[in-house]
């Protein structure tokens, strides 16, 4: 596909870099995630009504939400090489056909099996993953001196949707049913995102080696070498994600046991992700100042008391207060891995390295997500649950705090 820009010289680069442009495509971006990322929501919020119509139990209601999240993590790396080679643009529209086409089938589903392979297949693989990382690497190559505030408000398109959406799905699930809802979902998709995928027909701008050596600033590990590195970024991912899942997959189904009705736990999921979206911005300005570890250590650390709290909360003030508190706590987690990224490797593995790392919190939030309804599956409670949250919690802030006191330095320019 041929570039409509002018040249890629890095005085181009520069002048697009941080420019009016990049602000507008990151805003058509940040609509996009928002609107796309329903495939990561939805299924959550129809978690009981699916139950309830297939006869299922906890764990086996959670395996939509399960293979969502596979599919998004597999899909991530996937749609991130189709929009290397083809573009961004022509990413988005294959993701906004198969959200449609997804929805539909889900809609149409005769059990739950085929539920769980719309939701895992073409809603997550094909259609959310491809306004998830993709949209993230993007805007990446648009921004060099505002790159960490830039990443943070991309991702937290995603927990827009949180936002918007749980509420939204939960009324029309209570007034029409859960197949009705699904198609008007899939509809709403092809109508809103279709137009603005064509806004993001201009190729990125191509850094030379001059303008990545400034932009770079690169620091090693002494003795870590970048395989181990990424080793160790994997499986502070999915234990981060894995501890993160719990409130998010199940606090609707834990509102409904508590016997306030899963309609309080659609509010408290779209409470947590409404403050999920202040901590995931203001984590921007904080990377740009202390750096992607230093940020993500504080993020995981706050996250395990928010996980600590629960426990001790059981009345209904107590639970919104606390799950607003989880996501001011760990919003800004997730971006910090592509930031971190950006400081320890090379530009040119960037679209690569953050797949992978974005794959392996996904990983993390559909295990989670198992886990925790297999432990409430056999032991009735969702307090053991929270507690593996907390464990795996522990491994994220070992490695992170490992990380920092490692001795370091400044990489040579690329």
């Amino acid at each position: 596909m041929p570039s409509s820009l002018p040249a890629h010289s890095s005085a181009a680069s520069e002048v697009l870099s941080d420019s009016r442009y990049a602000w507008l495509r990151l805003g058509v971006a940040l609509l996009l995630s928002t609107v796309g990322g329903v495939g990561m929501w939805s299924v959550v919020v129809a978690l009981p009504a699916v139950q309830a119509e297939f006869g299922a139990d906890r764990a086996g209601a959670a395996l939509p939400f399960t293979l969502t999240m596979l599919g998004v993590a597999f899909g991530g790396v996937l749609m991130g090489r189709v929009a290397d080679r083809f573009g961004t643009m022509a990413t988005v529209i294959a993701g906004v056909v198969a959200l449609g086409l997804g929805y539909a089938l889900a809609a149409a589903s005769g059990s739950l099996l085929q539920f769980a392979l719309a939701q895992g297949l073409l809603i997550g693989a094909l259609g959310s993953a491809a306004t998830f990382g993709p949209l993230i690497a993007d805007v990446s190559h648009w921004f060099v001196r505002r790159r960490g505030i830039a990443v943070a408000i991309c991702a937290a398109g995603n927990y827009l949707a949180g936002t918007f959406w749980p509420p939204v799905v939960q009324h029309f699930i209570e007034t029409s049913g859960w197949r009705a809802t699904h198609l008007g979902i899939g509809a709403f998709c092809v109508a809103v995102m279709l137009p603005l995928a064509f806004a993001l027909r201009r190729r990125p701008p191509r850094h030379d080696a001059a303008s990545a050596a400034r932009e770079a600033g690169r620091r090693s590990i002494d003795g870590l070498s970048p395989a181990a590195l990424q080793a160790l970024l994997f499986v502070a991912g999915l234990s981060c994600c894995v501890a993160m899942s719990m409130p998010q997959v199940h606090i609707v189904a834990y509102c409904g046991d508590l016997g306030y009705g899963v309609a309080r736990g659609a509010e408290m999921l779209s409470l947590m992700m409404a403050f999920g979206i202040v901590s995931r911005v203001g984590s921007g300005f904080v990377a740009d100042r202390f750096g992607g570890v230093v940020t993500l250590l504080a993020g995981s650390a706050l996250q395990g008391v928010a996980l600590l709290l629960y426990l001790l909360a059981d009345g209904l003030t107590s639970l919104y207060v606390v799950s607003a508190l989880f996501g001011l706590f760990q919003g800004g987690i997730v971006p910090m891995y592509a930031i971190i990224v950006r400081e320890y490797f090379p530009p040119a593995e960037a679209g690569a390295r953050v797949g992978v790392v974005l794959m392996s919190t996904l990983f993390g939030m559909a295990l989670g997500g198992w886990v925790s309804g297999a432990i409430f599956d056999l032991t009735g409670s969702y307090r053991a649950a929270f507690l593996n949250g907390i464990a795996w919690n522990l491994v994220n802030v070992a490695v992170m705090t490992w990380l920092l006191t490692r001795p370091s330095r400044r990489a040579a320019a690329a």
